[in-house]
């Protein structure tokens, strides 16, 4: 019990360590894209030298290569989004709309692994919509931010389903160092034809430099892989329903290191705190579900 204990807490510190991201995106002052540059690049040195120490081999077939690169130009895509997302609303709006993730995920998931449609999916689905509409009554200001958030979140849950079928053929560090390369290399090709990389765009201030260090080690390269250890101890049900967790953490985060600028109406969190109360009530269903099926020996 000790050691589970100890695993669980250690799993709440991960899924801490995540809320607190959406906080540091909206401290560091670079753009959306160049922030994620640094993160994605940053942490894909960490975990090659973590590679390296464990003399992990870095040698993929093409085909898992060719898997991988797009899995980083989706999980990319989904960063720059998100940090675009706080850039141009705030960090409770943002998480609060990428709390819909799940339900992207049970949208996608009967076409990616050829199920059926599950009925309660459908209806926690429309009240999501109504958890959506109540965030979306809150300020007009704030409309350009969800729905950027929503694309990040399509996107997080598009990153998901990628992800649950290279995890069975490749080593989660090998997989990350691979995918965090990709996306360095597609912001690349973007930053390059807009002209970023000049003289300014590597003259970081120390509050950024900082930051942004915080953001590929700890809430990147060592979340990652920390819950991945952790999956050996949990079981991947209450890993699931301890992530959904993420906006709360981050929203009360957002709003003692931030202030003000945080502070949302009622009608705001009746609205997230649905979406947040749907997430949990489909994973508990889920895993009954799962229980209830009988066993083929």
């Amino acid at each position: 019990m000790g050691a589970q204990l100890k695993n669980y807490l250690h799993l709440h510190f991960i899924v801490f360590i995540w809320g607190f991201t959406a906080v540091l995106g909206k401290l560091i002052t670079l753009d959306a894209m160049p922030l994620v540059w640094y993160r994605m690049l940053m942490a894909a040195v960490l975990i090659f030298f973590y590679l390296f120490a464990k003399r992990y081999s870095l040698k993929v077939s093409p085909k898992m290569l060719l898997a991988l690169i797009g899995a980083g130009i989706v999980i990319a895509l989904h960063w720059v989004t998100f940090f675009m997302a706080i850039k141009v609303s705030n960090v409770s709006i943002a998480l609060a709309t990428m709390s819909t993730g799940a339900f992207f995920t049970a949208l996608i998931e009967p076409f990616w692994y050829k199920r059926k449609m599950i009925w309660y999916e459908v209806v926690f689905g429309i009240v999501v919509m109504l958890g959506l509409y109540m965030i979306f009554k809150v300020d007009t200001q704030h409309l350009y931010g969800i729905l950027i958030a929503l694309v990040s979140s399509f996107l997080s849950a598009l990153f998901s389903m990628i992800n649950g079928k290279l995890i069975q053929k490749e080593k989660p560090s090998v997989i990350s160092f691979y995918e965090l390369l990709s996306g360095v290399g597609l912001l690349s090709i973007f930053l390059a034809f807009q002209g970023s990389f000049n003289a300014r765009f590597f003259q970081l201030s120390s509050d950024d430099l900082l930051y942004l260090f915080i953001l590929a080690s700890v809430c990147t390269a060592y979340a990652f892989i920390a819950s991945v250890k952790i999956l050996k101890f949990i079981s991947p049900y209450t890993v699931m329903l301890t992530i959904n967790l993420e906006p709360v953490y981050g929203i009360v985060l957002a709003f003692l290191i931030l202030g003000d600028s945080e502070k949302m109406n009622p009608l705001f969190y009746l609205g997230g705190g649905i979406i947040l109360l749907t997430v949990l009530a489909n994973g508990i269903l889920k895993n009954r579900r799962r229980f209830k099926k009988p066993f083929k020996g």
